[in-house]
C-alpha cells in the first residue's frame, strides 16, 4: 500500500501514516500488505522509558570521540562517498546497489516534510576536541509530531568495530529525549531475520499489532 506526501499537509498525513505503521522513501509513504503474512512490524523506541544495556554503555564509550549534528536536508559529495563504500561493503546484491550520486540527492531532498541529516564526525582540532573532523556516519531522519524516524542510515565500513548503527540510534534515542519527543522509529522489524534482529534489543518499545501499539519490555 502507498501513497504520496505531497502539498502542505503532507506533513500531518506522514504523522498519521507512520503511527499507522507505514515508512517514507522519498515522496512516499509505503506499507506491506502482503495475504496471509503479518511479519513486517513497525517498531518504535520508548524514549523517555529506554535504558541502555551494558554492552549498549560500552559502545558508547567506544565512540566518545565522535560528534553528531543535525542539519538541514543536503545532500554533499562526502555522505555520498561513505554512502558509496557502505552499499559496496554490506548491500553489493541490494535494491540500492545501483544508486548515483544524483540518486543520493534525490532520496535526501525529495522530501515535503520535516527532513533532517545527522553528520557523526570525529571529534579534533582544538584543546577540547570539540571540533569536528571527518564524516564517518550520516542518519536521514523524519521530524514527527511525536518522534523521531529513521529513514536510512549509514556508516564507513572500515569503521565496523565501533557498532556506529546501534550509536546512532543510541543518539537519536537522546536527542528524542531531548526535543520532548516520545518515541524513536526504527522502521520494520521481522522475527527471526538476523539484519533486523538488532531493534528487538532497544528497549522498552512498542510494536504496531492489529489491535494497535502493543508494549514490550
Amino acid at each position: 500500500m502507498f501513497t504520496h506526501l505531497v502539498g502542505e499537509r503532507a506533513g500531518e498525513l506522514n504523522n498519521i501514516l507512520t503511527q499507522g505503521g507505514f515508512r517514507r522513501s522519498q515522496s512516499i509513504a509505503y506499507r506491506p500488505a502482503c495475504e496471509g503474512c503479518r511479519s513486517c512490524v513497525s517498531v518504535r523506541v520508548v524514549a523517555n522509558e529506554f535504558e541502555a544495556s551494558r554492552s549498549m554503555r560500552r559502545i558508547v564509550n567506544r565512540n566518545s570521540d565522535i560528534v553528531g549534528e543535525m542539519k538541514i536536508a543536503v545532500p554533499t559529495s562526502e555522505q555520498y562517498s561513505i554512502f558509496r563504500a557502505y552499499l559496496d561493503s554490506r548491500h553489493r546484491d541490494g535494491g540500492m546497489a545501483d544508486m548515483t550520486v544524483l540518486d543520493y540527492a534525490m532520496m535526501v531532498e525529495d522530501s515535503h516534510i520535516e527532513t533532517r541529516v545527522v553528520e557523526y564526525r570525529r571529534r579534533e582540532g582544538d584543546q577540547a576536541g570539540r571540533q569536528a573532523g571527518d564524516l564517518i556516519a550520516v542518519a536521514l531522519t523524519d521530524v514527527l509530531g511525536d518522534g523521531l524516524s529513521m529513514v536510512y542510515s549509514f556508516f564507513e565500513p572500515d569503521e565496523a568495530s565501533r557498532s556506529l548503527g546501534t550509536f546512532m540510534v543510541l543518539d537519536h534515542i537522546e536527542r528524542a529525549r531531548q526535543m520532548g519527543l516520545a518515541y524513536v522509529y526504527l522502521g520494520y522489524w521481522v522475527r527471526g531475520s538476523r539484519k533486523m534482529d538488532y531493534k528487538s534489543r532497544f528497549l522498552p518499545q512498542e510494536r504496531l499489532t492489529p489491535d494497535g501499539w502493543a508494549r514490550v519490555r
